[in-house]
């Protein structure tokens, strides 16, 4: 395959190779093997279906063109039954394709398989446009899949103002992943903006190779008026911070006027010289492939390069038909939030409106919501109040410390990020929840 650089960034992929490639796509959750020797837990595949509750969404979003998403007051009737935490950890259920990376000893043949993987979180997103619950300041949630899909992962939300969550994921297969999330949100009239803000960190226990990168915006689309849709855009770089190796994805706008395919993602990987490795090319709701760099020429002034077969990297795995009934979750976003004994008292499986909502009783859902963001402003007002008496007294007043983060200088990048302390899980096999605050 020959590819130009005065061209574009995509390049012809027979679905013939794509099939024989099938077998390095991911497989269905409920087909995954038991991990690390424990017995696979059986879990649900669906949630109860989505009762039918109209209620006019510009009523509620006119007073508020302007302002930042997470200081809306928002009725449970625009949310999906999972909070910020849980999404977040919804990532990783592509989480496969870094147990493949691990193995992998070609630094750049790994970064693409790190770039496929960064794609493949946004896979749901096409059809998931309700928003899901912000999570109360000090809210947690864990969830450990060692048993089918050889991770677990802890996620709290740090901030409230910024709303801020850190996430640490630790992969048995030889990964670990942490991150530090926020984003800046506006709601511009006919549609609504989101860009995240915050640094997503993977390294590889075995080489040591450390990639970052940030994720792209999105936009809701037909806020006002029509089916809402989203578009994920914009730019990603995800860079090896031990080699230099350097991975540049363009997840392509929509444009009415634009001939290009929707939901399309085009890149390419360069070594730390900037020589061409692979480039890679798909569409974000369904599969990234990748061509490796055989050779470069000159023609007409212009470098050309040969390539060798498309490789899939990743496929997305078959949605339900009748996913639309409960909020189109995947089988994984239906066990996010399933109950389960012995996690700690702030886990946002424990958030009572929430879990009402997921019932379907959506009235009682709205009430207690009003009812914890009131206990969360009575919580803020006292801690004011109390700081400003200390100061008064001429005594510190401690700030606000989240339980299972601290902030630590990050070695990739020199700044201030929440990092974990390693403690969860010790306390989890105590049971030992003392320091966990009541916020629900």
């Amino acid at each position: 395959m020959r590819k130009d650089n005065n061209t574009d960034s995509s390049y012809s992929l027979s679905e013939e190779m794509a099939s024989l490639n099938g077998s390095q796509a991911t497989t269905p959750t409920s087909e995954m093997k038991q991990a690390n020797g424990r017995p696979k837990r059986q879990r649900r595949s669906r949630v109860p279906d989505k009762p039918n509750h109209p209620i006019n969404l510009w009523s509620i979003m006119k007073n508020c063109i302007g302002k930042e998403l997470s200081k809306i007051p928002m009725p449970v009737n625009f949310s999906e039954p999972l909070s910020f935490l849980q999404r977040l950890t919804e990532d990783f259920e592509y989480s496969d394709i870094l147990d493949r990376a691990a193995l992998i000893e070609d630094t750049c043949e790994q970064l693409s398989l790190v770039a496929a993987f960064t794609v493949s979180s946004y896979a749901t997103t096409a059809e998931r446009t309700a928003k899901p619950f912000n999570p109360l300041l000090g809210e947690t949630y864990e969830c450990d899949r060692t048993d089918d899909l050889g991770w677990k992962a802890i996620s709290e939300q740090v901030s409230h103002h910024p709303p801020i969550v850190a996430q640490f994921v630790e992969g048995i297969n030889g990964w670990t992943s942490w991150q530090e999330f926020s984003m800046s949100s506006k709601f511009r009239g006919k549609y609504l903006q989101i860009i995240p803000l915050g640094i997503a960190h993977l390294k590889f226990d075995n080489s040591g190779n450390h990639y970052t990168w940030r994720k792209v915006s999105t936009t809701v689309h037909n806020m006002i008026v029509g089916k809402l849709w989203l578009d994920n855009h914009g730019e990603m770089e995800i860079i090896n911070h031990k080699t230099g190796d350097k991975c540049c994805l363009k997840f392509i706008p929509y444009s009415y006027f634009s001939r290009e395919t929707p939901k399309k993602v085009t890149g390419y990987v360069v070594d730390n010289e900037g020589t061409f490795k692979w480039f890679i090319t798909g569409m974000w709701d369904e599969k990234i492939e990748a061509c490796r760099v055989t050779s470069q020429s000159m023609r007409g002034g212009k470098p050309t390069y040969e390539t060798g077969p498309p490789k899939v990297l990743w496929k997305r795995n078959t949605v339900n038909p009748e996913a639309e009934r409960y909020y189109n979750f995947t089988e994984l976003a239906c066990q996010l939030n399933e109950p389960e004994e012995n996690v700690a008292p702030t886990d946002s499986r424990n958030r009572p409106d929430q879990r009402l909502m997921e019932e379907g009783n959506w009235e009682e859902a709205n009430l207690e919501k009003l009812r914890l963001e009131e206990k969360q402003r009575a919580t803020r007002r006292k801690r004011e109040a109390d700081a400003e008496l200390a100061a008064n007294e001429g005594r510190e007043y401690p700030a606000y410390s989240p339980t299972w983060f601290r902030k630590l200088t990050d070695e990739a990048t020199g700044a201030l990020i929440f990092r974990y302390t390693h403690e969860y899980w010790d306390c989890k096999e105590r049971q030992d929840w003392s320091r966990c605050p009541d916020i629900f």
